[in-house]
Order: C-alpha cells, then sequence, then structure tokens
C-alpha cells in the first residue's frame, strides 16, 4: 500500500487537478453547490452498489468520484471566501475528537453501544434541540425511518427483547387486515407504513439492514425475472403470451442458478 507521503501527494494532486477544471473546463466552471447535489446522490448510489457486490475495484472508483465531489464542493466554497477543503478536514477532525472522549479524554466506555449512546447525548450537548435533528430530510422513507429507530435508541427509547417488537410488528398487521377489511383506503395506507416501520424496527434486533436486505432481495429477482425473459425469447413466446404455469417452470429455473 502507499506511505502517509504517496497519499498526501496523490491528494495534492487532486487539488491541482481541480483547480485546472475549474478555471479551464467549460463545464466544471458552470457548476454550483446546488447542480452538484443530483449528481453527488447519484454517485453514493453507484458506491452502494458497489459495496453490495462486493466489487472493490468498483468500490474504489466509487469513492474516487465521490472524493472529487467533496473536491469540488470544498473549490466552489473557497471562491467566496466560505470554507476551503482545509476547513472541511479541521471540521471532521474537531468533530471526531469532540465526540470521542474516550479516546481523547478520560472518558470510560464498555462497548460499542455505549459509545453510541455517548455519541448522541455530546450532540445534544453541542446545541441540538432533538437527537432527531440529525436525520436528513431528503432520506428515502425506508433509511430514514432505520435512522430514526437509531437516534432514539441512542437515549434510550427502546424495546428491551425482539419477541416484543415481533409481538409489535404482529399487533400492526392485524390492525392492517381490520382496516382492509373495513376497506379505508386512508387508514390501509396508514396501517401499512406502520407495519413496514416496526418490521424494520425487526430488522434492527435481528442485526440486519433494511435496506441492504431488500436491495438484494431486488437483485435476486431481477436475475430471475431477466432469465425469466430470456427463456421465454429462446422459446419465441412472449412472456404475455405465457400462462403462469408455464412461466413458473422457468423461475423455479432460475431459484436453482447460484
Amino acid at each position: 500500500m502507499n506511505t502517509r507521503q504517496q497519499q498526501l501527494e496523490a491528494f495534492s494532486r487532486l487539488l491541482d487537478i481541480m483547480d485546472d477544471l475549474r478555471e479551464k473546463c467549460p463545464w466544471d466552471k458552470k457548476q454550483t453547490l446546488l447542480s452538484l447535489r443530483h449528481l453527488t446522490i447519484e454517485e453514493t448510489y453507484e458506491l452502494g452498489d458497489a459495496i453490495l457486490d462486493n466489487d472493490l475495484q468498483e468500490i474504489k472508483k466509487e469513492l474516487g468520484d465521490l472524493l472529487l465531489h467533496i473536491v469540488f464542493y470544498a473549490k466552489i466554497g473557497s471562491e467566496t471566501n466560505a470554507f476551503d477543503i482545509a476547513d472541511v478536514a479541521n471540521s471532521i477532525c474537531d468533530k471526531l475528537i469532540d465526540r470521542h472522549p474516550h479516546i481523547y479524554g478520560d472518558v470510560v466506555v464498555a462497548d460499542e453501544e455505549e459509545v453510541k449512546q455517548n455519541w448522541e447525548k455530546l450532540k445534544l450537548k453541542e446545541g441540538k434541540k432533538s437527537v432527531l435533528e440529525g436525520v436528513p430530510k431528503s432520506l428515502p422513507a425506508l433509511v430514514k425511518a432505520s435512522r430514526i429507530q437509531d437516534k432514539v435508541k441512542g437515549v434510550g427509547f427502546d424495546w428491551e427483547e425482539p419477541h416484543q417488537v415481533w409481538d409489535k410488528v404482529q399487533e400492526e398487521l392485524q390492525e392492517l387486515q381490520d382496516e382492509v377489511k373495513a376497506d379505508h383506503q386512508d387508514k390501509i395506507e396508514a396501517e401499512f407504513g406502520d407495519v413496514l416501520f416496526s418490521m424494520i424496527n425487526y430488522a434492527r434486533f435481528l442485526k440486519v439492514n433494511p435496506e441492504d436486505a431488500l436491495e438484494r432481495t431486488n437483485k435476486k429477482f431481477i436475475k430471475r425475472f431477466m432469465y425469466l425473459e430470456s427463456k421465454a425469447a429462446e422459446t419465441g413466446k412472449p412472456l404475455k403470451d405465457m400462462s403462469l404455469a408455464e412461466m413458473d417452470i422457468f423461475w423455479e429455473e432460475a431459484k436453482r442458478l447460484p
């Protein structure tokens, strides 16, 4: 691996290239904090895909893309004297030191869970009125639910045993079924949301990341359905003209694929 000096030289090279692009490239010169936002989100999801696929070479590439965005934002900030890359780095360094008193202070912790609880307490001391202020509003709903539950757990608002959470899932499922039978559409949606929220909570007790679990299922379904499409094409019969029984033969074959 690279030495610390080589790492610093590589980062300095990136900063120099960013300076060149901002000065000389018509596209780069036009970008703003807002225009880069959706591209950064896209790059983050691409990194997430690479991590789920455990593709280390792709992870390296996607991390580079994200690093470019960080440098790009810092460059734009420096042009109005708002902040530069040193401010960005020092800001996170200061935060990490402040929030790790068990490393940089005299606080003693027993385990990872106590570290997380101290983290949330320290954020409240920094002036935040709610532990939920740190949950981005624009997060996808499933990810947001998971982060909300993590946050409130950090201050002790949590179930004690997994079976209690599962009981809650069963309770919410029954309430959903009651509203389905009553055909109350608005209440059906509300109860369906409660079921999802409680299932996400149960996943946390099972030490399962619900976003990762669902994405694994998405990928599995896509792979199997594309196999089904390819087999249908081989037979010369469009899927829409096949019976469910015919499709199920290929679906079962797809399930046996590695």
